[in-house]
């Protein structure tokens, strides 16, 4: 079965292409299909068995491009071939009849054709757009849908596909995401790969994704890892956690923090992953140097797409940050995190200078970016008038307002805000989506926060979740 987030290869360096490849596949590419037009023969199969053995190692599906005869030798799971470059019989007497033959099409009529002739997938395309081929026909949506109605055996899209319209193409019809680009093209393959990957968990059933936190505890139960497991349960995913420390806390403050010790931190998050894994991490109070690294190291070694929120302060004031946790954050943290999400005094305390607007937000967004963090969204409760964060997302620029809400009741804010995030991400809502949604949701929990305690009070968690509640 052919599904999931399909890779071409670029033409480069071979080196630096199987790093990428080695990179995509770690961030969730479930098939690679080898192309190269300029290579000697003998040349492209070692590049082949080269490849093949990556896949191997992540249990993905490798496909060769247009030469069977390359596919047999290198023992690949198959040949990809062009309405141009050969016949579905032609590579089905080379291979066998065990292997994968897959045929580009550009319309339903092709690809009834492939059908019939024993194509066991057909790619659709160029769905959107792209400069990675020079013979380029647009097809659109309304296409692929046509194909994937004709046909019975999974349907590839291909063609300038890319996160944020990735869940388009799969709302028609498509078994499989193809991209070059869009991951071969990116400094980061394993955190392009991996959010693309995301999209396919749309479609599974509740609860839907799983979310790692990696956070301290909150007796009071408004805010730190309390928090953030109520909002990716209630939410709808499969929620688990790392506790960094305990705190003795209540509306009315922090009253003492105990860490925990930095090996069994490493040991919770090592455990987690090495059975259950995880989509998404929310990381939140993180105390010490020495955890700050360590959490760090994790997410770079299983390239984890990570909502970094830089917990630093409590409403109270009491400090949740070691000074010298900051600069370890700033060189080790923040350089892999997928979306960095401060309020402004972290942003402050981040960038070095001074936040009191939204250009002055924008400009710190694009600071941190510049810093290492692939995305950044700065949270504007500490402006005046309304509440406005800025989302950074690659290069563009996205303006959330909501009113500012009159209450005292705002303890959690941060930690379930970037926990909502990273919810909606591991469900497969794009970013820039998982982003607005997050935003309704924590409007409506502060909206309807209510009196607990005599100080700052939580949000509410069961009432903004009603807002996203699933049918079953």
């Amino acid at each position: 079965m052919i599904d999931g987030l399909y890779l071409i290869t670029a033409q480069e360096p071979v080196e630096i292409m199987l790093d990428k490849v080695a990179s995509a596949l770690q961030g969730g590419v479930r098939v690679v299909q080898y192309r190269d037009k300029v290579r000697p023969d003998q040349e492209q199969l070692a590049i082949a068995c080269q490849l093949k053995q990556l896949c191997r190692q992540r249990g993905a599906t490798f496909i060769v491009n247009d030469d069977p005869v390359i596919a047999q030798a290198s023992g690949a799971d198959g040949v990809h071939i062009g309405q141009q470059d050969g016949a579905v019989g032609e590579a089905r007497r080379i291979l066998g009849p065990n292997k994968i033959i897959g045929v580009s099409t550009r319309n339903a009529e092709e690809a009834l054709k492939a059908q019939r002739q024993g194509a066991d997938y057909v790619a659709v395309g160029s769905i959107y757009p792209t400069t990675s081929k020079d013979d380029i026909q647009v097809v659109g949506l309304d296409i692929l849908k046509k194909v994937r109605k004709a046909v019975q055996i999974p349907v590839v899209a291909i063609g300038g596909i890319n996160r944020d319209n990735g869940s388009d193409v799969l709302a028609a019809g498509a078994d499989a995401l193809c991209v070059i680009s869009a991951v071969m093209a990116d400094p980061a393959p394993a955190l392009a790969a991996g959010e693309i990957a995301l999209l396919f968990n749309r479609h599974n059933p509740f609860p839907r994704g799983k979310v790692l936190t990696i956070a301290g505890s909150d007796s009071g139960g408004g805010a730190g890892i309390q928090a953030d497991l109520k909002t990716i349960t209630l939410l709808g995913s499969f929620g688990m956690s790392a506790l960094t420390a305990l705190t003795a806390q209540n509306t009315l403050g922090v009253k003492g923090v105990h860490p925990a010790p930095v090996d069994f931190v490493t040991a919770q998050i090592e455990a987690v992953l090495a059975d259950l894994g995880t989509d998404t991490v929310k990381t939140g109070m993180l105390f010490s140097a020495e955890i700050v690294e360590q959490v760090a190291r994790a997410i770079d070694q299983h390239a984890l797409l990570a909502v970094v929120d830089p917990v630093m302060i409590a409403k109270g004031g009491a400090p949740l940050l070691q000074q010298e946790a900051i600069a370890a954050f700033v060189q080790h943290l923040l350089p892999v995190a997928y979306l960095l999400t401060p309020n402004l005094p972290e942003t402050e305390a981040l960038t070095g200078f001074a936040v009191r607007n939204e250009k002055d937000m924008e400009r710190a967004a694009r600071r941190l970016q510049q810093m290492g963090a692939r995305h950044v969204l700065i949270k504007g409760g500490h402006l005046e008038g309304a509440a406005v964060d800025l989302l950074l997302a690659d290069d563009q620029l996205h303006r959330l307002a909501a009113p500012r809400l009159d209450t005292p009741n705002t303890h959690g804010t941060g930690c379930t805000y970037s926990a909502a995030i990273a919810t909606f991400l591991a469900q497969g809502v794009p970013l820039t989506q998982a982003v607005e949604q997050a935003k309704t949701f924590i409007t409506e929990a502060i909206r309807s926060s209510f009196d607990l305690g005599t100080g700052h009070g939580p949000v509410n968690h069961y009432r903004a979740a009603r807002l996203f509640r699933q049918p079953e």
